[in-house]
């Protein structure tokens, strides 16, 4: 199918979930091949390559982080040149020659160069996370057609549904590919995820004739670079900018052609689809210049986009530069996040996990229990908690995205204290017994202590991420949806990045003053006290959210005109 036109829709198409479910598959398998992966990865790098606990954290987090950020680059090519479908195909591709490198490694490649080719498959994954994370999902919602009342309702459930599916496979990798890994062989484990991304890939291939596809439009930035340039050269202009429908008059009584590079001058940075006029806000005020006309371009034949734009674009501009503080403000979340894997692992490994006098539980595993929740709360959160909130806000959605928000970053805020607290009580407990220099021996606690804090997780997640996935949806501009979901995804890769980071400056500070800690003896790390400082910077990184929320100004399109727009109200 061509993507030369705006919007494909198939003839026989009987709803957004008849092409969604396609692809749901390929995200499926994605998410149960990344966690068969990085759900274990740091015991692969202890155990089989030994690295130090620290320097394990620390590659962990580096992975995790540029396989967050390389979907800003897909997410640019995808609106701006390729399109969703071929990029998800590409990427999938890559993504699927990444594994078989990755499970060639861990069999048979000598051990000399085993270590290089591991990190060479690993980095493969991340460049073809770069295409297939900012896409899937936002494809996947394209299906929805947000015209037919019908689907736009069914669209607005989407994202908690989506959010089970990629959950469904992350748990089912952690529940059986861990295992696989740990008591099987790696070599057996990784390949496991070749078949699965195999399969999906085909499944995907399948469904392409029900997709509905937007076309590229050329690159989004250089609409925002345009309102940007125009209002800083009429920086010095004063008066108000014009209605549109004023505009229009005004561009025709000046002779200026507003349809140079094929696109009339309503629209703004979604062009080439059906364009919803935003409302005027009053943020951002020094954008509303680039709207006005002086001499030059009422003396121009034709528009010049540098120097003059549409209402309509500026608004989408405002759109986009509102969202920046949100995505700082969720960065804490992300750290807080980043520890799952790691220190909660290793947290599990000294602990008493055996099930029979012959079975243990893979420490990794116990991330099943974060997967368990995310299940469970999601469905009780659409049966439940959105029809009693909805009883006492009048909102159709219960509480505001921004709100929803803010809850999952006081769970993780609830998550880092529990942490620290269970923490406190292992190392008690290690002391207690002469274990505090035999790291290696198992302290008599149950790993089950572990539970509440993989469950805060779970919970600060379904707040958390989901709303960041609507936020960036629902609030971008149609043409930037896929930069839109890479901006989200990029909070987790920056929190990765952050985590290293705060790792080596507590290192580095806390050895000058006479105890390192986070080494590799985790009796003695003072984990407890790392987690104590990250739970007091989410408390001040959630006061700075709640002032950057309340001056959020939800999308809001003008009276009379059909399209997607969020409450209006301010948060």
């Amino acid at each position: 199918m061509s993507e030369n036109s705006p919007v494909k829709k198939p003839s026989n198409s009987k709803g957004g979930w008849k092409s969604a479910i396609f692809i749901i598959f390929v995200e499926v398998a994605e998410r149960f091949a990344y966690y068969g992966v990085a759900g274990n990865l740091f015991m692969y790098l202890t155990k089989v390559l030994g690295q130090p606990t620290a320097t394990a954290a620390k590659n962990v987090n580096t992975w995790q982080g540029v396989s967050a950020i390389f979907p800003v680059v897909g997410g640019f090519l995808a609106d701006s040149y390729l399109g969703r479908f071929k990029t998800i195909l590409l990427s999938s591709t890559i993504y699927l020659i990444g594994l078989v490198l990755l499970t060639i490694a861990v069999s048979g490649v000598p051990p000399p160069l085993r270590q290089t080719v591991f990190f060479i498959a690993l980095y493969i994954l991340a460049f073809g996370e770069g295409g297939h994370k900012p896409c899937v999902q936002t494809f996947a919602a394209d299906q929805f057609d947000e015209n037919l009342a019908e689907e736009k309702v069914t669209k607005s459930s989407f994202f908690n549904w989506w959010y089970v599916g990629i959950v469904f496979g992350a748990t089912s990798a952690v529940l059986v590919v861990i295992y696989v890994e740990d008591y099987v062989g790696w070599n057996i484990g990784f390949g496991m995820l070749v078949v699965a991304m195999a399969a999906a890939l085909i499944v995907f291939l399948i469904g392409s004739r029900t997709y509905r596809r937007q076309a590229p439009v050329g690159s989004p930035f250089t609409r925002v670079a345009q309102v940007v340039v125009a209002a800083v050269r009429k920086r010095r202009l004063g008066g108000g900018i014009c209605n549109e429908d004023d505009q229009e008059n005004s561009y025709s009584a000046a002779g200026v052609n507003t349809e140079e590079d094929g696109i009339g001058i309503g629209i703004g940075i979604g062009g080439g689809g059906v364009v919803h006029p935003l409302v005027r806000t009053t943020q951002f005020r020094f954008l509303d210049k680039a709207t006005i006309i002086d001499t030059k371009d009422a003396s121009s034949e034709k528009r010049n986009p540098w120097r003059l734009c549409s209402t309509n674009q500026v608004e989408e501009v405002k759109l986009v530069l509102q969202l920046i503080p949100i995505w700082f403000s969720c960065l804490m979340f992300a750290v807080v996040i980043a520890q799952l894997g790691t220190y909660f692992t290793k947290q599990g490994t000294t602990m008493n996990r055996s099930i029979t006098p012959n079975f243990q539980i893979p420490a990794a595993s116990f991330q099943v229990f974060t997967g368990l929740t995310i299940l469970i709360s999601v469905l009780l959160y659409e049966r439940a908690f959105v029809p009693i909130t909805r009883a006492i806000t009048g909102r159709p959605s219960g509480i505001t995205i921004l709100q929803r928000i803010g809850i999952g970053l006081l769970l993780s805020i609830l998550t880092m204290t529990v942490a620290a607290l269970v923490e406190s009580k292992r190392v008690h407990i290690a002391r207690q017994n002469g274990l505090l220099d035999n790291p290696k021996l198992v302290v008599n606690m149950s790993v089950w202590w572990l539970i509440p804090q993989y469950v805060l997780c779970g919970l600060s997640d379904v707040f958390t991420v989901v709303g960041l996935q609507e936020l960036f949806y629902d609030q971008m501009p149609v043409a930037m949806r896929s930069v839109g979901a890479a901006a989200y995804i990029s909070v987790v890769g920056v929190g990765s990045f952050l985590s290293s980071g705060l790792i080596s400056i507590v290192q580095g500070i806390s050895s000058r003053a006479g105890h390192e800690w986070l080494g590799d003896n985790i009796n003695r790390a003072n984990l407890e006290y790392f987690y104590w400082v990250l739970a007091a910077m989410s408390v001040v990184n959630l006061c700075g959210y709640v002032c950057v929320a309340k001056r959020f100004v939800y999308k809001k399109v003008e009276p009379g005109h059909e399209g997607h727009s969020s409450e209006k109200e301010v948060d």
